[in-house]
């Protein structure tokens, strides 16, 4: 084996290592954003549910 392909076998390794993390990461930011999301829709939802529910009682 040459010296250039061994370095070009251990590039490969790292770049996909790296790739790994950064794609782990990016997924996980992405899903939290989503989860967010979904929370404030949700929170929205109940609180107008409840708005509407305690203004009938007190008209």
């Amino acid at each position: 084996m040459r010296k250039g392909t061994i370095w070009t076998i251990l590039g490969v390794v790292v770049a996909v290592i790296i790739a790994w993390i950064v794609v782990d990461i990016a997924l996980k930011v992405v899903f939290f954003f989503g989860k967010i999301l979904i929370v404030a829709v949700v929170a929205l939802i109940v609180f107008f549910i409840l708005r509407s529910l305690f203004s009938r009682r007190d008209a």
